[in-house]
């Protein structure tokens, strides 16, 4: 016995034929930047506190903004890592650090 297609199935298939492949959300990078007054033993707290890293992670990651002027805490999808960017500052300030975080589109892709 042959299906019926009401129209409404019709537009359905239709639809999902010619539908385009999704997208996964652009990634940032949420990045601290150096400064002269903020004490490492604060940013390794920042670290261990909004982004999970662990001692040894966060040391690593501190030494890279010393030397560097720069680190990556982590990769996340852009409100995420807004947000997150957003509380570390927030934090510095309130702790009179002038400790600068940013979310940085990734570069790969």
């Amino acid at each position: 016995m042959p299906t019926i297609q009401t129209p409404d199935q019709e537009q359905t298939i239709e639809a999902l034929e010619n539908h385009t492949d999704i997208k996964p959300p652009s990634m940032y990078e949420v990045v601290l930047l150096n400064d002269d007054f903020t004490p490492m033993d604060f940013v390794e707290d920042v670290l261990m506190r909004f982004f999970g890293k662990d001692d040894e992670q966060a040391q690593r990651i501190t030494m890279q903004v010393h030397v560097q002027g720069r680190g990556v805490c982590g990769v996340y999808p852009k409100d995420l890592a807004e947000s997150k960017a957003l509380q570390v500052e927030s934090y510095s300030r309130k702790h009179n650090h002038p400790l600068q975080c940013i979310a940085e589109k990734t570069s790969s892709k």
